[in-house]
């Protein structure tokens, strides 16, 4: 067949003119990112139970479980977030399952009652059931779990600035590290705007985001840096453009394919794995948007220092 594999109806090379359109899209992200701190506050992240606080119910029994039909056991009771995920090992001495479910005590609502509200529920629907621990996480633990996940965000961002300061230059490092903060911020945006429940696991997919993200920066700027030793008197302009037309096929055909497993696991994955994999989704593409209209970009309005008398390079060429 002509176009088998389908990989060959791309094209070797590209000749688009990215920078040309940089203006217009770094006014569209001022825009977005806005909007997205503004959501962040008003009306704010939707925490889950990680972050607001609620009751962990553990539970053995000797036969295996369906996790979905626990969910929807305390999910009638409308409880709000529910979590529920299995612990242990399979080799327990006595043959039992372990069920761990996590869910929100209503506002005012007595914590002990509700506790024997979601073991009956769960009596109903498992049968034999053994209840060894429940706990009740307060406000102030679940804020401190908050104020670390957040922290946790920060530090990441900034080592990245470190690593690029130390692989390449500060310009590449703001650059770089302008668009991390870009993709986190919309982010979180996406997670306001679809009223998805904040929990740890969406802390984890963001900071697969922000690896993903730097990866990418990271093989734009390496064949940009290639480009400024071979094209020693092209304009910087033209530079970014080549090397982003230069490394788009690899971007797309990675891209692609993370976002096709990811559809996988959004589709059928499960409840507990939708959120996490549209997140991720999300923040791939808007990672590889980043890396071509965030980053290259502030590269070229700081200008950047190459050569051997280490001349500095603007939009229009090297500086007599």
């Amino acid at each position: 067949m002509k176009w088998w594999p389908l990989i060959k109806i791309l094209p070797v090379k590209t000749r688009f003119h990215f920078v040309r359109r940089s203006k217009l899209f770094a006014v569209l992200s001022v825009i977005l990112v806005i909007a997205s701190l503004i959501g962040c506050f008003v009306p704010g992240l939707n925490r889950g139970i990680d972050f607001k606080g609620g009751t962990v119910l553990e539970l053995s029994t000797p036969q295996p479980v369906q996790l979905g039909k626990v969910r929807a056991a305390v999910n009638r009771l409308d409880l709000g977030d529910v979590g529920v995920q299995t612990f242990g090992t399979r080799d327990d001495p006595q043959g039992l399952r372990h069920v761990s479910v996590r869910f929100q005590t209503p506002t005012g609502a007595d914590p002990t009652a509700t506790v024997t509200r979601v073991e009956q529920a769960l009596n109903q629907a498992l049968g034999q059931v053994t209840y060894s621990r429940a706990d009740v996480v307060g406000p102030k633990v679940s804020g401190e779990l908050f104020r670390n996940g957040i922290l946790a965000l920060a530090i990441a961002i900034a080592l990245m600035l470190l690593y690029i300061w130390f692989r390449f230059e500060l310009q590449f490092g703001l650059g770089a590290v302008a668009a991390l903060f870009h993709d986190v911020i919309l982010t979180f945006g996406l997670i306001v705007a679809l009223r998805i429940e904040f929990d740890l696991k969406l802390i984890a997919a963001i900071l697969t985001v922000i690896g993903y993200s730097m990866n990418d920066t990271v093989v734009v700027f390496d064949r940009l840096r290639e480009n400024m030793r071979k094209y020693k008197r092209m304009p910087l302009s033209e530079l970014i453009d080549l090397s982003i037309n230069e490394t788009l096929t690899r971007t797309v055909i990675t891209g692609v394919t993370a976002l096709l497993a990811l559809s996988g696991l959004a589709l059928f994955g499960g409840e507990a794995l939708r959120a996490f994999s549209i997140v991720l989704m999300f923040g791939i593409a808007i990672g590889t948007y980043s890396s071509i209209y965030i980053a290259s970009p502030i590269v070229l309005l700081w200008g950047v220092k190459r050569g051997e008398d280490a001349e500095i390079i603007t939009p229009h060429g090297a500086r007599p």
